[in-house]
């Protein structure tokens, strides 16, 4: 039976991951240590998610507590699965800026140690397979702050004419802007991903995605912009927003419609490929924006407070061009809006907390 063999398993995209490709009829290997909940505290941990996989997938899912650093563990994995794995979708990560500064020897070796102990052991014991790598944005620095932008009511905005005004593709350079200490350790990972499948013909592919999200995201204050804004807004817990008067614009991307992207890479894939993936123009908002949708699908107003602080390295205004991907992929398209996103994210958290609450009683 094909395998394919998920990093964060337990986590937005990884569980996205295993519930698309078992429903398509492949066996998982999942991996996930629920290090989130040691970058973000236990309110963060995704326990819960692994335990719905388990109890739905039985034995097409198994999961590992393993730690993507350790070398002897993932090789011994991989050499147990070997040519069985068709497929190794690597989404685990320190995935915030502001965490990675705090603790850089951490963020480095899981981001990028991590990723390059995966790809050898790939190279290794199943050099056939398709690896798909989730990068982000956060690659270019701070480089997009340097654009042509516009203060509009609610929002930052591109001049209308310029270049990127359908979004930012993958011309935009890496180099000579402030990164933030994740971005550093997620542009060595990307690095390494391309140069797998250019140096050694691997089919390899790095996305570089927005905000990734959906209603299994365990959101945090510092990752996870829309679930923890819905979540604000349903508990009444103060939210903050960091500079840009709240104008900064960010693409949303669901993570079904990313992880439908991987399967249309897979079933053709390419050589060190890397793609900016998110929510185009098809779906961004600002926080401003982002604040009034949640409101209107939870009916009450969020409490919020402001400082004028933005985040070190933080972009004002992010919108990906995905023309690249769908002129190789055309028949790929959008099963989400941003109000369905929202809509899908209020009612997950609205039932986990109803779920809770019983469990309390």
């Amino acid at each position: 039976m094909p395998t394919v063999l998920i990093t964060g398993s337990s986590g937005l995209i990884g569980s996205e991951s295993v519930h698309f490709f078992a429903q398509h009829g492949f066996d998982i290997v999942g991996i996930d240590n629920n290090m989130r909940a040691v970058f973000f505290g236990e309110s963060a941990s995704t326990d819960w998610n692994r335990r719905i996989l388990e109890d739905k997938y039985g034995d097409s899912y198994r999961h590992y507590d393993i730690d993507i650093r350790d070398r002897s563990a993932i090789e011994n994995l991989f050499q147990e699965y070997s040519s069985d794995i068709c497929l190794i979708i690597h989404t685990a990560a320190q995935p915030s800026h502001d965490w990675a500064a705090k603790d850089p020897h951490t963020d480095f070796t899981v981001n990028a140690n991590g990723t390059l102990v995966l790809l050898e052991a790939t190279r290794q014991y199943c050099p056939d397979a398709v690896f798909i790598f989730t990068s982000t944005n956060k690659v270019y620095g701070d480089t997009p702050n340097y654009l042509p932008l516009q203060e509009l009511e609610t929002r930052w905005e591109i001049e209308p004419n310029h270049q990127y005004r359908e979004g930012i593709d993958e011309s935009m350079t890496i180099d000579n802007s402030k990164h933030s200490l994740f971005g550093a350790s997620k542009v060595a990972a990307d690095v390494l991903v391309q140069e797998y499948g250019r140096y050694f013909g691997m089919r390899t592919v790095t996305f570089r995605g927005g905000c990734l999200t959906g209603p299994n995201h365990s959101g945090a204050q510092l990752h996870g912009f829309l679930a923890y804004l819905m979540k604000c807004t349903i508990t009444g817990d103060t939210y903050t927003i960091f500079g840009y008067q709240g104008k900064q614009v960010r693409d949303n991307i669901h993570s079904y419609d990313l992880v439908n992207a991987f399967y249309h890479f897979y079933q053709n894939p390419r050589c060190g490929e890397v793609y900016n993936i998110g929510g185009s123009r098809h779906s961004n908002c600002s926080m401003l924006e982002a604040i009034s949708i949640c409101e209107d699908i939870v009916g009450k107003k969020l409490q919020y407070t402001y400082t004028e602080d933005n985040r070190s390295g933080d972009h004002i205004w992010y919108i990906s061009d995905v023309r690249k991907f769908r002129s190789h992929y055309p028949t790929w398209e959008y099963k989400y809006n941003l109000r369905q996103i929202l809509e899908e994210i209020y009612n997950a958290q609205a039932s986990r907390k109803e779920t809770n609450l019983k469990l309390v009683k």
